[in-house]
This record gives C-alpha cells, sequence and structure tokens, in this order.
C-alpha cells in the first residue's frame, strides 16, 4: 500500500480538490455546448461528429494543461537541482521536459492531422457537413 508523510497527504488532497471542482468543466458537462448535443433517441449523424470534435478538443485542452504543469514541475526540478548542484535531478528534469515537448508535439500533430481531413472531407469549417 502506498504511504504518504503528512506533506504529501497534503498534496495528495489539494490535488483530488482541485480535480473535482474542474471536474465539470473539464468535461464541458455544465456548459452550454456540452459534449454530446443530443438526449435520448434524438440523436443523429450531426450530433455524433459533433461529439467526436468536442472529445477531440477537450482532449487537447487537457494535455496541454497536463503539459503546462509538467513543464512547471521540470523547471522546479532543474532549478532546485542547480542550487544543491545535484546533477541527477538535472538530467531528470531536461529528460521530463523533453518527454513532455515530445508528446505536446505527437498530441497536436496528430489533432492538425484529423483536422485537415476532416475538413478537406467536408469543405467547409464544419465537421458536421460530412453527414448526408
Amino acid at each position: 500500500m502506498l504511504q504518504f508523510g503528512p506533506m504529501r497527504r497534503h498534496h495528495v488532497f489539494t490535488l483530488l480538490v482541485v480535480l473535482l471542482l474542474l471536474a465539470p468543466e473539464v468535461t464541458l458537462a455544465q456548459m452550454p455546448g456540452r459534449i454530446v448535443e443530443c438526449q435520448g433517441i434524438n440523436c443523429k449523424c450531426e450530433h455524433l461528429i459533433k461529439a467526436a470534435e468536442n472529445i477531440l478538443n477537450t482532449g487537447i485542452y487537457f494535455a496541454v494543461f497536463i503539459s503546462a504543469i509538467l513543464f512547471a514541475w521540470a523547471g522546479w526540478k532543474m532549478i532546485s537541482g542547480k542550487s544543491f548542484g545535484d546533477e541527477a535531478k538535472i538530467s531528470d528534469a531536461k529528460k521530463i521536459l523533453w518527454n513532455v515537448i515530445i508528446g505536446l508535439v505527437i498530441i497536436l500533430a496528430a489533432w492538425l492531422l484529423v483536422d485537415t481531413i476532416m475538413r478537406t472531407l467536408t469543405t467547409s469549417q464544419v465537421w458536421s457537413d460530412i453527414c448526408p
């Protein structure tokens, strides 16, 4: 079982509270333009395509948010490693930084590819125009 010290418990508790407070915003559940815009059996092709687009955009927002946190964490590790002269922390921070950069580039490139394909198939700016 995981055992956390008193300071770690405080950080874990704070993270859980923040995630619970942001959960409706992350899922767009409380906003007028929800992820799924239809109710019951009234769903059409346009609603399915719009749901896919909303899920993809929400994933991008979440990835950028997490990458900003990881950038800050890597920067903190690098600063603390340099101030204490700990080369292991510095190399670990550089590894985290490069992994976040590569991951973010892959995610954004994949989004750009999917968005370009969908806009080419529809010949418009709206994905749901692909539906008959």
